[in-house]
């Protein structure tokens, strides 16, 4: 595919004075725990790990991306149950990621440090789940899967972070709950799950679910881990089985108020140097951005953001570049990353086909910037108020235009001037001292 190249974009769009930047460290308060892994080791004993015989097997469902250390959290919890007289074994609990086969799974496990040798146990990545039964959720029937990797197990229980999702709201949403009706539920469950929800709503198709799955698996529960501002752990809570769907929601609430966001709310363009399956499940965090883009659910509230332009894909995304089709402007070397198979196979089980559509593709970052400004109607570029972030999950360090600066909350200090120049057409900032305000 042909895009205008950067002498036709230029013509195209005329001259478009850019804003002023300064680079600000966000820091608000937080808590944290200092021994993630040993916390986890310790809440074991909240699950009914006796009722076991000895040498029973525990599959242990792992898999979501960004969640601080959590190869040590799964190496602690591995080396937790082996003390206690039983054997684990790593199921992969992600649904349809790593293109929905065995060896992609095992990937993106590796990515996230999760290797045989890391943890400790045999990694089970069977594709193929059981039909364990159907539930009515609204005017719809949900066929619920479950990995046979875990029914195979004695029991089985799940290690997730409780968050905010990146496509509903609810008391539950992120968590436990998604990990075992999703992702437990391998590229068939996570499909007719989705399909059921787009319909009839995410919450009351989770309960239902879960509600199966619990009734029909060898369910232990699960270690439930919250994160602060800074993505590092600030809560570690074993949950038993019969206690999830009513602790979730505190939890959540938790999550919520520790969560990493924006430092302000209103935002003309918020540039992202990169999007990607470890950073959010959605390439880029939706309650940041403030944009869910999914069919009979409401986007947030805030953050209020006019523009978002998307500079590329991480590495360890490995070309997934679900996500962008949030963005309004990306760049061509973002498309020059994208896997399209991957990112197509987590829209079709998702049914969230927006995250995957291209926005309009400048040729670099000069041109991005302008089509974005353009876009708002070639305003006065002191009053432009944009942010510059590396991704979502990371925004202690961020870049702000100083129409921004004045609306800046406690936490956030300006470190110093930035001038943004450009290389070929490639952005870059270096530190600014010519005196200007």
């Amino acid at each position: 595919m042909e895009f205008p190249s950067h002498a036709e974009t230029e013509r195209l769009l005329g001259p478009q004075p850019l804003p002023r930047f300064v680079r600000v460290r966000y820091d608000p308060q937080t808590e944290r725990v200092t021994d993630p892994a040993s916390t986890a080791r310790a809440e074991l004993d909240r699950l009914a790990l006796d009722a076991l015989a000895p040498g029973a097997t525990v599959a242990v469902g792992v898999g979501s991306r960004g969640i601080d250390a959590l190869d040590d959290l799964v190496a602690a919890i591995v080396s937790g149950l082996a003390d206690r007289g039983v054997e684990p074994v790593v199921v992969p609990a992600m649904g349809s990621y790593g293109g929905a086969t065995a060896e992609g799974q095992r990937e993106v496990l590796a990515a996230l440090g999760i290797t045989e040798r890391r943890v400790g146990a045999p990694i089970d990545a069977r594709m193929q789940t059981k039909r364990v039964g159907d539930v009515a959720v609204g005017d719809a029937t949900l066929p619920v899967h479950v990995s046979t990797a875990a029914l195979d197990a004695d029991a089985v229980l799940v290690v997730n972070r409780v968050k905010p999702h990146t496509n509903f709201s609810g008391r539950i949403e992120s968590g436990l709950c998604k990990m075992l009706v999703a992702g437990l539920g391998k590229q068939r469950g996570a499909k007719a799950f989705h399909a059921a929800a787009i319909t009839e709503g995410y919450v009351p198709t989770l309960e239902a679910a879960f509600g199966v799955i619990h009734d029909t698996a060898p369910l232990l529960g699960g270690i439930a881990v919250v994160e602060n501002f800074h993505e590092e752990t600030a809560h570690v809570e074993g949950v038993p089985a019969g206690a999830i769907l009513d602790r979730e929601p505190d939890l959540l609430v938790r999550a919520r108020e520790e969560m990493a966001t924006l430092p302000v709310e209103d935002v003309d363009l918020l540039v992202v140097d990169e999007l990607g399956k470890e950073i959010s499940g959605a390439g880029m965090d939706t309650n940041v951005i403030g944009r869910y883009r999914v069919l009979n659910a409401d986007d947030p509230e805030t953050p209020r953001i006019k523009l978002i332009y998307a500079r590329g894909l991480s590495e360890r995304t490995k070309g997934n570049g679900n996500g962008i089709g949030l963005a309004d402007v990306t760049r061509r070397a973002a498309v020059d990353q994208l896997d399209v198979r991957k990112t197509y196979a987590n829209a079709l089980t998702s049914g969230s086909l927006a995250k995957a559509k291209l926005p309009v593709v400048a040729p670099d970052d000069e041109c991005a910037l302008r089509i974005a400004l353009a876009a708002l109607g070639g305003p006065d570029p002191d009053a432009v108020r944009a942010v510059w972030i590396e991704n979502t999950q990371d925004l202690g360090d961020l870049y702000v235009s100083t129409a921004v600066v004045d609306d800046l909350p406690a936490g956030a200090t300006v470190q110093g001037k930035a001038s943004l120049t450009f290389e070929d057409g490639t952005a870059s900032f270096a530190p600014r001292s010519d005196g200007d305000d």
